[in-house]
């Protein structure tokens, strides 16, 4: 079972959501430098050091999504010659979901919070280093946000973090995640406030989790290996 917590913190309340391919696509060229010049496997390496002796390295990818009343639109079944109504909201209610998703276990990890900043950050590594077992570190893959290289930002003893090359979520596997949970559940949708965007929110996230055959059919990358 994936059970919904609910905390409240600093007068906003925010959830942790259960734990739990498509072809991998070109890289682009422009993107990807860093990982043309160096081996996947020899950067991860690098950025470790010792602090993993003795423990098993797992990539784990990770990104946030907004979702909220400024929702997106998706194609309809519709029968042939019609042109349905798609709905769109003009509110200005919004969350973060926090996302990281490990494709060699089949597993996610995601928290949902009212901002994208340090804090919501330092929430989601506590959530996801205290999943991992005592053998294990991670290695977590992210893009350059502000709150991913922030010096307030709190990184567990047993996760690594990996930045991106600059513009290139090509490279990022759980920006296919957004697109999936998007068509499937969040687009189309009119959120009567925020407590009805989270649940929608982790509702979602629990249902991509608990298919673990999903997680690693859209989260697997080639270049992501280790060699191990």
């Amino acid at each position: 079972m994936f059970v919904v917590l609910r905390v409240y913190l600093a007068a906003q309340s925010w959830l942790i959501v259960g734990h739990q391919s498509e072809p991998t696509p070109p890289i682009k060229p422009g993107g990807s430098a860093a990982l043309q010049k160096k081996k996947f496997a020899v950067l991860v390496r690098e950025a470790v050091g010792n602090k993993a002796d003795g423990k098993r390295l797992l990539v784990w990818f990770q990104d946030e999504a907004r979702v909220g009343q400024q929702g997106t639109t998706t194609r309809l079944w519709a029968p042939r010659g019609t042109r349905p109504r798609a709905l769109k909201q003009q509110g200005f209610e919004s969350a973060y979901v926090f996302g990281s998703v490990c494709p060699a276990k089949g597993i996610a990890e995601a928290i949902v919070m009212p901002k994208a900043n340090t804090e919501a950050m330092n929430h989601h590594l506590a959530l996801l280093s205290s999943r991992l077992q005592s053998d294990e570190h991670a290695v977590l893959i992210c893009d350059r946000a502000a709150w991913h290289r922030s010096q307030s930002l709190q990184v567990p003893h047993n996760i690594t973090l990996v930045l991106l090359p600059p513009y290139s979520p090509e490279l990022n596997p759980v920006e296919q995640v957004w697109q999936w949970l998007r068509q499937h559940f969040w687009a189309n949708r009119v959120f009567t406030d925020y407590e009805d965007i989270m649940e929608a929110c982790c509702e979602a996230w629990n249902v991509f989790a608990e298919n673990s055959k999903i997680v690693s059919s859209l989260c697997t990358r080639k270049w992501a290996h280790l060699g191990i």
